[in-house]
Protein backbone atom coordinates (compact mmCIF):
# COMPACT_ATOMS: atom_id res chain seq x y z
CA UNK A 1 0.00 0.00 0.00
CA UNK A 2 1.19 3.78 -0.90
CA UNK A 3 -0.06 6.68 0.96
CA UNK A 4 -0.45 9.21 -1.68
CA UNK A 5 -0.61 13.34 -0.22
CA UNK A 6 -2.12 15.20 -2.64
CA UNK A 7 -3.16 19.17 -3.09
CA UNK A 8 -6.19 20.06 -5.72
CA UNK A 9 -4.57 22.99 -7.41
CA UNK A 10 -6.81 25.97 -8.08
CA UNK A 11 -7.39 28.45 -11.20
CA UNK A 12 -5.65 25.87 -13.56
CA UNK A 13 -4.62 27.67 -16.69
CA UNK A 14 -4.50 26.09 -20.24
CA UNK A 15 -1.12 26.15 -20.41
CA UNK A 16 1.08 24.94 -17.41
CA UNK A 17 4.61 25.06 -18.89
CA UNK A 18 5.90 26.72 -16.16
CA UNK A 19 4.42 27.12 -12.29
CA UNK A 20 4.82 28.83 -9.12
CA UNK A 21 3.44 27.91 -5.53
CA UNK A 22 2.78 30.31 -2.93
CA UNK A 23 2.20 30.15 0.54
CA UNK A 24 1.86 31.53 3.94
CA UNK A 25 2.55 30.86 7.03
CA UNK A 26 5.91 29.52 9.27
CA UNK A 27 6.18 25.70 10.35
CA UNK A 28 8.37 24.74 12.98
CA UNK A 29 8.74 20.95 13.49
CA UNK A 30 10.53 19.65 16.41
CA UNK A 31 10.47 15.33 16.36
CA UNK A 32 12.14 14.25 19.45
CA UNK A 33 13.25 10.75 18.41
CA UNK A 34 13.77 8.12 20.86
CA UNK A 35 17.30 6.93 21.99
CA UNK A 36 18.45 3.31 21.51
CA UNK A 37 17.01 1.71 24.46
CA UNK A 38 21.37 0.89 25.01
CA UNK A 39 21.55 4.27 26.13
CA UNK A 40 20.43 5.11 29.74
CA UNK A 41 19.55 8.09 31.86
CA UNK A 42 20.14 8.56 35.92
CA UNK A 43 17.27 7.87 37.89
CA UNK A 44 17.39 11.75 39.30
CA UNK A 45 17.34 12.77 35.67
CA UNK A 46 13.70 11.66 35.21
CA UNK A 47 12.51 11.35 39.13
CA UNK A 48 12.35 13.75 42.23
CA UNK A 49 11.78 12.55 45.85
CA UNK A 50 8.57 13.32 47.71
CA UNK A 51 8.60 16.06 50.08
CA UNK A 52 10.56 18.05 47.81
CA UNK A 53 7.90 20.81 46.67
CA UNK A 54 7.61 24.25 46.42
CA UNK A 55 5.84 26.26 49.10
CA UNK A 56 4.26 29.50 49.01
CA UNK A 57 3.89 32.40 51.69
CA UNK A 58 1.84 35.18 51.75
CA UNK A 59 0.66 38.86 53.42
CA UNK A 60 -0.52 41.75 52.67
CA UNK A 61 1.72 44.96 52.95
CA UNK A 62 2.21 48.73 52.10
CA UNK A 63 4.72 50.28 49.69
CA UNK A 64 6.19 53.57 50.40
CA UNK A 65 7.92 56.17 48.63
CA UNK A 66 5.75 56.65 46.08
CA UNK A 67 5.73 59.38 44.34
CA UNK A 68 2.83 60.69 43.90
CA UNK A 69 1.43 57.32 42.64
CA UNK A 70 0.14 55.27 45.72
CA UNK A 71 -3.64 54.98 46.34
CA UNK A 72 -4.84 58.12 48.23
CA UNK A 73 -6.33 59.16 50.73
CA UNK A 74 -9.69 58.09 49.24
CA UNK A 75 -8.96 54.28 49.67
CA UNK A 76 -9.37 53.28 53.23
CA UNK A 77 -7.79 50.03 52.56
CA UNK A 78 -4.58 51.71 52.47
CA UNK A 79 -5.18 54.60 55.05
CA UNK A 80 -6.31 52.23 57.34
CA UNK A 81 -2.86 49.98 57.69
CA UNK A 82 -1.00 53.27 57.15
CA UNK A 83 -2.58 54.43 60.47
CA UNK A 84 -2.03 51.25 62.07
CA UNK A 85 1.50 51.50 61.11
CA UNK A 86 1.91 55.10 62.74
CA UNK A 87 0.28 53.97 65.98
CA UNK A 88 2.75 51.02 66.57
CA UNK A 89 5.00 53.97 66.72
CA UNK A 90 3.32 56.35 68.99
CA UNK A 91 2.70 58.31 66.03
CA UNK A 92 -1.60 58.09 66.67
CA UNK A 93 -2.75 60.42 62.97
CA UNK A 94 -6.72 60.32 62.80
CA UNK A 95 -7.29 59.26 59.60
CA UNK A 96 -8.38 62.38 58.03
CA UNK A 97 -5.34 63.83 58.35
CA UNK A 98 -4.55 60.69 55.65
CA UNK A 99 -6.79 62.12 53.60
CA UNK A 100 -3.84 63.66 50.99
CA UNK A 101 -1.37 60.38 51.14
CA UNK A 102 -0.57 59.52 47.73
CA UNK A 103 2.80 57.73 48.53
CA UNK A 104 1.52 54.56 50.13
CA UNK A 105 0.02 51.39 48.19
CA UNK A 106 -1.60 47.87 49.55
CA UNK A 107 -0.02 45.20 47.91
CA UNK A 108 -0.50 41.22 48.16
CA UNK A 109 2.80 39.48 48.98
CA UNK A 110 3.93 36.00 47.71
CA UNK A 111 7.24 34.22 48.34
CA UNK A 112 8.12 30.93 46.92
CA UNK A 113 9.64 28.27 49.65
CA UNK A 114 12.03 26.24 47.32
CA UNK A 115 11.79 23.00 46.86
CA UNK A 116 15.32 21.80 48.69
CA UNK A 117 13.47 23.69 51.81
CA UNK A 118 15.25 26.73 53.55
CA UNK A 119 16.62 27.50 57.43
CA UNK A 120 16.13 30.34 59.64
CA UNK A 121 17.94 33.49 58.27
CA UNK A 122 17.79 32.38 54.92
CA UNK A 123 16.47 35.24 52.54
CA UNK A 124 14.16 34.32 49.05
CA UNK A 125 12.24 36.40 46.45
CA UNK A 126 9.43 38.20 47.39
CA UNK A 127 6.70 39.33 44.82
CA UNK A 128 4.40 42.36 45.05
CA UNK A 129 1.09 43.46 43.43
CA UNK A 130 -0.50 46.44 43.77
CA UNK A 131 -4.49 45.60 44.94
CA UNK A 132 -5.78 49.32 45.01
CA UNK A 133 -5.94 52.20 43.14
CA UNK A 134 -2.39 53.22 42.54
CA UNK A 135 -0.80 54.08 39.03
CA UNK A 136 2.98 52.71 39.77
CA UNK A 137 4.89 51.04 42.13
CA UNK A 138 8.34 52.52 41.20
CA UNK A 139 10.61 54.08 43.20
CA UNK A 140 8.46 52.34 46.77
CA UNK A 141 10.03 50.16 49.29
CA UNK A 142 7.59 47.31 51.03
CA UNK A 143 7.49 47.96 54.88
CA UNK A 144 8.11 45.15 57.42
CA UNK A 145 5.39 42.43 56.61
CA UNK A 146 4.98 38.98 58.22
CA UNK A 147 4.47 35.76 55.50
CA UNK A 148 2.18 33.02 56.54
CA UNK A 149 2.01 29.53 54.88
CA UNK A 150 -0.70 28.56 52.99
CA UNK A 151 -2.77 27.06 55.70
CA UNK A 152 -5.49 30.26 56.59
CA UNK A 153 -5.94 28.74 59.81
CA UNK A 154 -2.26 28.45 60.59
CA UNK A 155 -1.23 32.49 61.86
CA UNK A 156 2.87 31.30 62.74
CA UNK A 157 4.78 33.80 61.16
CA UNK A 158 6.88 32.03 58.79
CA UNK A 159 9.22 35.04 57.52
CA UNK A 160 9.32 38.97 57.34
CA UNK A 161 9.26 40.89 53.89
CA UNK A 162 10.84 43.81 53.41
CA UNK A 163 13.01 46.30 50.73
CA UNK A 164 13.05 48.03 47.94
CA UNK A 165 10.50 46.96 44.84
CA UNK A 166 12.03 46.37 41.51
CA UNK A 167 10.08 47.30 38.22
CA UNK A 168 10.76 44.28 35.89
CA UNK A 169 8.03 44.91 32.94
CA UNK A 170 7.98 48.48 32.79
CA UNK A 171 4.57 47.79 31.10
CA UNK A 172 3.41 46.48 34.54
CA UNK A 173 4.43 49.24 36.86
CA UNK A 174 1.91 48.11 39.15
CA UNK A 175 3.75 44.38 39.93
CA UNK A 176 7.44 44.07 41.08
CA UNK A 177 9.91 42.02 43.01
CA UNK A 178 11.93 42.76 46.35
CA UNK A 179 15.13 40.65 45.57
CA UNK A 180 16.46 38.53 48.49
CA UNK A 181 20.11 39.96 47.59
CA UNK A 182 18.43 43.37 48.97
CA UNK A 183 16.33 41.88 51.37
CA UNK A 184 13.27 40.10 50.16
CA UNK A 185 11.58 37.49 52.62
CA UNK A 186 13.94 36.60 55.28
CA UNK A 187 13.38 33.30 57.12
CA UNK A 188 11.87 33.03 61.28
CA UNK A 189 11.78 29.19 61.03
CA UNK A 190 13.21 26.36 59.35
CA UNK A 191 10.92 25.00 56.85
CA UNK A 192 13.41 22.11 55.67
CA UNK A 193 12.29 19.48 52.86
CA UNK A 194 10.39 16.32 54.62
CA UNK A 195 11.44 13.55 52.57
CA UNK A 196 11.75 10.38 54.43
CA UNK A 197 8.65 9.46 56.35
CA UNK A 198 9.02 7.96 59.79
CA UNK A 199 9.35 3.95 58.33
CA UNK A 200 12.48 5.09 56.58
CA UNK A 201 10.27 5.55 53.20
CA UNK A 202 10.94 7.90 50.71
CA UNK A 203 9.14 8.03 47.65
CA UNK A 204 10.11 8.89 44.12
CA UNK A 205 8.09 10.77 41.20
CA UNK A 206 8.49 10.38 37.84
CA UNK A 207 8.13 12.90 35.92
CA UNK A 208 5.06 13.42 33.76
CA UNK A 209 6.63 12.88 30.04
CA UNK A 210 8.70 9.44 31.47
CA UNK A 211 5.59 8.02 33.78
CA UNK A 212 4.32 5.44 32.88
CA UNK A 213 3.39 1.34 34.60
CA UNK A 214 6.72 -0.06 32.51
CA UNK A 215 9.12 2.95 33.45
CA UNK A 216 8.03 2.78 37.15
CA UNK A 217 8.62 -0.76 37.73
CA UNK A 218 12.25 -0.59 35.48
CA UNK A 219 13.53 1.60 38.11
CA UNK A 220 11.82 -0.99 41.27
CA UNK A 221 13.81 -3.39 39.42
CA UNK A 222 17.04 -1.79 38.90
CA UNK A 223 16.97 0.18 42.53
CA UNK A 224 16.30 -4.05 44.48
CA UNK A 225 18.68 -5.92 41.93
CA UNK A 226 21.15 -2.95 42.63
CA UNK A 227 20.75 -2.58 46.38
CA UNK A 228 17.90 -5.06 47.18
CA UNK A 229 20.52 -8.11 48.61
CA UNK A 230 17.61 -10.13 48.59
CA UNK A 231 15.36 -8.32 50.01
CA UNK A 232 12.77 -5.92 47.91
CA UNK A 233 13.30 -1.95 48.98
CA UNK A 234 11.44 -0.66 45.96
CA UNK A 235 7.98 -1.28 44.58
CA UNK A 236 6.19 0.60 42.26
CA UNK A 237 2.82 1.99 43.95
CA UNK A 238 1.44 3.39 40.43
CA UNK A 239 2.52 4.76 37.21
CA UNK A 240 4.33 7.69 38.46
CA UNK A 241 5.39 6.95 41.47
CA UNK A 242 8.10 4.58 43.28
CA UNK A 243 8.23 3.62 47.24
CA UNK A 244 11.67 3.15 48.37
CA UNK A 245 12.00 1.52 51.93
CA UNK A 246 16.04 2.98 53.16
CA UNK A 247 17.71 -0.83 54.61
CA UNK A 248 17.78 -0.50 58.53
CA UNK A 249 21.62 0.00 58.64
CA UNK A 250 21.65 3.26 56.65
CA UNK A 251 18.23 5.09 58.09
CA UNK A 252 20.30 7.16 60.29
CA UNK A 253 22.91 8.30 57.76
CA UNK A 254 20.87 8.08 54.27
CA UNK A 255 22.58 10.21 51.86
CA UNK A 256 24.71 7.87 50.01
CA UNK A 257 21.77 5.32 50.49
CA UNK A 258 19.86 8.00 48.47
CA UNK A 259 22.64 9.38 46.27
CA UNK A 260 23.27 5.84 44.98
CA UNK A 261 19.39 5.37 44.35
CA UNK A 262 19.88 8.50 42.26
CA UNK A 263 22.70 7.43 40.15
CA UNK A 264 21.63 3.90 39.29
CA UNK A 265 21.00 4.15 35.08
CA UNK A 266 17.66 3.51 33.86
CA UNK A 267 17.73 2.21 30.10
CA UNK A 268 15.43 4.34 28.06
CA UNK A 269 12.07 2.43 27.17
CA UNK A 270 9.61 2.69 24.84
CA UNK A 271 7.23 5.35 25.44
CA UNK A 272 3.82 5.61 24.46
CA UNK A 273 3.02 7.42 20.70
CA UNK A 274 2.13 10.59 21.60
CA UNK A 275 1.69 13.93 19.27
CA UNK A 276 1.55 17.28 20.97
CA UNK A 277 0.39 20.42 19.13
CA UNK A 278 1.34 24.33 20.40
CA UNK A 279 -1.30 25.65 18.11
CA UNK A 280 -0.01 30.00 19.12
CA UNK A 281 3.86 28.33 18.23
CA UNK A 282 2.79 25.69 15.19
CA UNK A 283 4.64 23.52 16.60
CA UNK A 284 4.12 19.73 16.48
CA UNK A 285 6.07 17.22 18.92
CA UNK A 286 6.25 13.66 18.04
CA UNK A 287 7.08 11.21 20.58
CA UNK A 288 7.41 7.76 20.32
CA UNK A 289 6.68 5.32 16.83
CA UNK A 290 3.65 7.52 15.88
CA UNK A 291 1.61 5.54 12.81
CA UNK A 292 -1.55 6.56 10.14
CA UNK A 293 -3.51 3.74 8.90
CA UNK A 294 -3.81 3.96 5.00
CA UNK A 295 -5.26 7.51 4.00
CA UNK A 296 -5.47 9.32 1.11
CA UNK A 297 -5.35 12.93 2.00
CA UNK A 298 -6.28 15.70 -0.34
CA UNK A 299 -5.48 19.39 0.33
CA UNK A 300 -6.58 22.73 -0.84
CA UNK A 301 -5.03 25.73 -1.98
CA UNK A 302 -2.11 25.33 -4.57
CA UNK A 303 -1.61 28.46 -6.19
CA UNK A 304 -0.49 28.08 -10.07
CA UNK A 305 0.63 30.75 -12.30
CA UNK A 306 1.79 30.36 -15.99
CA UNK A 307 4.14 32.51 -17.67
CA UNK A 308 3.96 31.52 -21.70
CA UNK A 309 6.80 31.06 -22.79
CA UNK A 310 8.97 29.77 -20.54
CA UNK A 311 11.49 32.63 -19.19
CA UNK A 312 15.21 31.11 -19.50
CA UNK A 313 16.46 30.88 -15.96
CA UNK A 314 19.19 33.24 -14.76
CA UNK A 315 21.22 33.64 -11.84
CA UNK A 316 18.87 36.09 -10.89
CA UNK A 317 16.07 34.74 -11.98
CA UNK A 318 16.66 31.09 -11.23
CA UNK A 319 13.90 28.21 -12.49
CA UNK A 320 11.81 26.60 -9.61
CA UNK A 321 10.81 23.35 -9.56
CA UNK A 322 7.57 22.36 -7.89
CA UNK A 323 5.32 19.75 -7.05
CA UNK A 324 1.71 19.22 -5.97
CA UNK A 325 1.80 15.16 -5.75
CA UNK A 326 4.14 13.58 -2.91
CA UNK A 327 3.95 9.58 -2.25
CA UNK A 328 5.64 8.38 1.07
CA UNK A 329 5.98 4.64 0.07
CA UNK A 330 5.47 2.08 2.85
CA UNK A 331 6.59 -1.41 3.06
CA UNK A 332 3.48 -3.13 3.97
CA UNK A 333 -0.12 -2.32 4.02
CA UNK A 334 0.07 -1.20 7.39
CA UNK A 335 -0.26 2.33 6.08
CA UNK A 336 2.98 4.87 6.79
CA UNK A 337 4.97 7.00 9.61
CA UNK A 338 3.55 10.63 10.36
CA UNK A 339 6.74 11.38 10.38
CA UNK A 340 6.95 10.81 6.58
CA UNK A 341 3.49 12.51 6.51
CA UNK A 342 4.96 15.71 7.79
CA UNK A 343 7.65 15.78 5.74
CA UNK A 344 5.42 15.56 2.76
CA UNK A 345 3.84 18.62 3.57
CA UNK A 346 6.34 20.51 4.33
CA UNK A 347 7.73 20.44 0.81
CA UNK A 348 4.32 20.83 -0.58
CA UNK A 349 4.86 23.82 1.50
CA UNK A 350 1.37 23.64 3.41
CA UNK A 351 0.95 26.12 6.11
CA UNK A 352 1.45 25.96 9.86
CA UNK A 353 -2.57 26.07 10.36
CA UNK A 354 -3.18 23.63 7.87
CA UNK A 355 -0.72 20.72 8.63
CA UNK A 356 -2.25 21.27 12.13
CA UNK A 357 -5.62 20.45 10.77
CA UNK A 358 -4.77 17.78 9.31
CA UNK A 359 -3.14 15.85 12.12
CA UNK A 360 -6.20 16.91 13.97
CA UNK A 361 -8.75 15.12 11.37
CA UNK A 362 -6.76 12.50 11.08
CA UNK A 363 -6.74 11.56 14.82
CA UNK A 364 -10.52 12.39 14.93
CA UNK A 365 -10.92 9.83 12.06
CA UNK A 366 -9.11 7.09 14.03
CA UNK A 367 -6.27 7.16 11.49
CA UNK A 368 -3.89 8.50 13.45
CA UNK A 369 -2.53 6.05 16.22
CA UNK A 370 -1.29 7.85 19.10
CA UNK A 371 -2.47 10.32 21.63
CA UNK A 372 -3.14 13.60 20.74
CA UNK A 373 -2.54 16.69 23.18
CA UNK A 374 -3.15 20.33 21.97
CA UNK A 375 -2.29 23.72 23.41
CA UNK A 376 -4.79 26.26 22.26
Amino acid sequence: MRLFISRLPANIPSSRKARGCTSAGVFLLLILLLAPATLAVKIADITRIGGQRTNLLTGLGLVYGLDGTGDGGGFSAAVNPLREMLAKFNDDVPVKDLASAQNVAVVAITATIPAIGVRNGDHIDVHVTSIGAASSLKGGRLFVTPLQGPDPNDHTVLALAEGPVDIEDPSSPTVGVIRASSGGAVMEKDLPARSIDDNGRFTLIIDDPSASWTMASTIADIINDEEGDGQTLATAFDQKNVIVTIPPDEREHPDAFISRVQLLPVKIVPTEARVEINTHTGTIIMTGDVEISPVVISHKGLSISTINPSPQPSFAHPQVNTQDVVTVGTDDSSGGNLEDLVGALEELKVPTEDRIEIVKELYETGKLHAKLIIDE
